[in-house]
């Protein structure tokens, strides 16, 4: 079978679908992979088409409203809009009629428009629990986690209203405008029932880290985590690898690979490494987000696999991206998030429930606040503790792509179908 995968975001949400077509190449299928341009070269060797140009990726990362939660819905609406006919007219040049199956993560929706215009069996993945609505456990949409503490029946509303004066402006009109183009009929609430009405779901997240819920959609599929970065392919550089023998584990921090607006965050995490006598890293492919003068024994590296870094840190200081998150995870580090926006708060969420991090907001996130903070994880070991079960869990979930791999292909039997 010929199986095209469609991947929007950043490098982090880029990943998984990297890994998931590694997987299904490796059982003899013809693989296709579709992302933005600035990420071809962790393409792996996948045949791949840029559907999102690196100038426009780049400016994106640079706008300050990227990690802003309310305007920064615009500017990836702005985005989404701007990119569909590209992206849907790239991927149906590549169906081969009868033996294609498309494959797209949330906000990949070209996907769904070959099955609604072509009849291609879909699958919808999505990285994140947060997208999942649920009157039982709604996700955390924000710092403060409001829904949570509504009725049912004011939840049921909420959604609704945020549905029409926010999210149907910015995406399910542009979209359907498309679809429109294509001869197609409307959708209503882009982000309700409809995201999930693909051939099969796919969560790429395992049950213990967030418990599906009774409402959340019929024959969702959870794999585990992707836990991909091509890590055992990529050796740590050496000036990294003798800065880690060279003294205590460090402190990683990151704020992740889709912005390049943290000039506060790693400011005040290196003065927190001034401050606490600790060692640090500062990892990011944006040099000019650092201070001019890095303490001793801060370093800053532009990019490491966290598969093979994380494990030798004393904590991971990050965004709350489901890739750094999931990873640290895997490495049994202490976490303590930051997150800006997006599904962010809701994986921040999920690491304090699960007791191996702690959490801050943007406007918390100050020098003696940080080293207050990496003090507390360092000195409590029932954290510690509660960080190496969840190793173990990683560890006991197995091959998520495996997982996915089965479900994916079971979608052939679809193309047989009238």
């Amino acid at each position: 079978m010929k199986i095209l995968l469609a991947a929007a975001g950043s490098l982090g949400d880029t990943l998984p679908f990297v890994a998931l077509g590694l997987a299904l190449q490796q059982r003899g299928h013809q693989v296709h992979l579709f992302a933005s341009e600035s990420y071809a070269a962790h393409a792996a060797g996948l045949p791949f088409t840029p559907v999102f140009s690196a100038a426009d990726n780049d400016a994106l990362l640079r706008d300050p409203r990227v990690t802003d939660p309310r305007r920064g819905m615009s500017l990836i609406a702005e985005a989404f809009a701007a990119t569909l006919p590209r992206a849907f007219e790239a991927l149906r040049a590549e169906v081969v009629p009868g033996r294609t199956l498309a494959v797209g993560s949330t906000l990949a929706l070209p996907t769904r428009l070959l099955k609604d215009a072509l009849g291609v069996p879909t699958a919808t993945v999505h990285l994140a629990p947060s997208v999942f609505r649920s009157v039982h456990q709604p996700p955390h949409l924000g710092p403060h986690g409001l829904l949570g503490r509504l009725p049912a029946s004011l939840q049921r509303a909420a959604w609704w209203l945020i549905d029409r004066l926010v999210l149907d402006r910015l995406f399910t009109r542009p979209f359907n405008r498309y679809r429109r183009e294509l001869g197609l009929a409307p959708v209503d609430r882009l982000f309700d029932a409809w995201l999930h009405q693909a051939d099969l779901t796919l969560g790429l997240f395992p049950p213990w880290f967030a418990p599906p819920q009774v409402d959340w959609p019929a024959g969702l599929v959870c794999t585990g985590f992707p836990l991909y970065d091509n890590g055992d392919a990529q050796p740590l550089p050496p000036a990294l690898e003798a800065f880690l023998a060279a003294g205590e584990p460090p402190v990683g921090f990151t704020s992740g690979t889709a912005n390049a607006t943290s000039h506060g965050f790693f400011a005040a995490s290196a003065a927190a490494c001034e401050l606490s006598g600790r060692r640090g890293l500062l990892i990011t492919q944006v040099g000019t987000q650092l201070p001019q003068r890095l303490p001793p024994g801060v370093l800053h590296v532009p990019y490491a696999p966290f598969s093979r870094l994380l494990p030798r840190l004393s904590a991971f200081v990050h965004h709350g991206g489901i890739g750094s998150t999931s990873q640290a995870l895997r490495a049994g580090v202490p976490q303590l998030v930051r997150p800006m926006a997006y599904d962010q708060f809701d994986n921040a969420h999920h690491v304090q429930r699960l007791g191996v991090g702690e959490r801050l907001s943007t406007a918390e996130y100050e020098p003696a606040a940080v080293a207050r903070v990496l003090d507390r994880l360092a000195g409590d070991s029932a954290l510690h503790r509660r960080c190496a079960e969840a190793a173990a869990l990683c560890r006991v979930d197995g091959d998520a792509m495996s997982v996915a791999c089965g479900a994916v292909l079971s979608l052939g039997t679809l193309l047989a179908s009238p």
